[in-house]
C-alpha cells in the first residue's frame, strides 16, 4: 500500500472506533476495506503488522452505545461499595 493508502486506512479505522452505533472494528472488515478501496489483497496475519506499523493495537474496547450517558456512569462510580471507610 502506498502511503497516501495508510493514511486513509488509518482515518477509516479512527473514525470506525468512534463510530456510536456500536459494533466492533474486526480484522476481517479492514481486509474488506482495505481490499475494496486500494485492490489490495493482504493475509489475516499481515493485517496485525500493518496496524502495528500505523501506530494501531489490536487490543480494542467497544464503541460507544447510542443510549450511553456519561452522567449515569460518572454516578455509579461514585456509589460506595460498602468496603469503604
Amino acid at each position: 500500500m502506498t502511503v497516501k493508502q495508510q493514511m486513509q486506512l488509518g482515518h477509516f479505522i479512527e473514525t470506525q472506533s468512534q463510530n456510536e452505533q456500536g459494533g466492533r472494528l474486526t480484522g476481517e472488515k479492514i481486509l474488506n476495506y482495505i481490499k475494496t478501496e486500494f485492490g489490495v489483497n493482504y493475509h489475516h496475519n499481515a493485517i496485525y503488522k500493518l496496524l502495528k506499523q500505523l501506530g494501531f493495537s489490536w487490543i480494542t474496547s467497544r464503541s460507544r452505545h447510542p443510549k450511553q450517558q456519561q452522567s449515569v456512569q460518572d454516578a455509579y462510580i461514585k456509589l460506595p461499595t460498602g468496603n469503604d471507610p
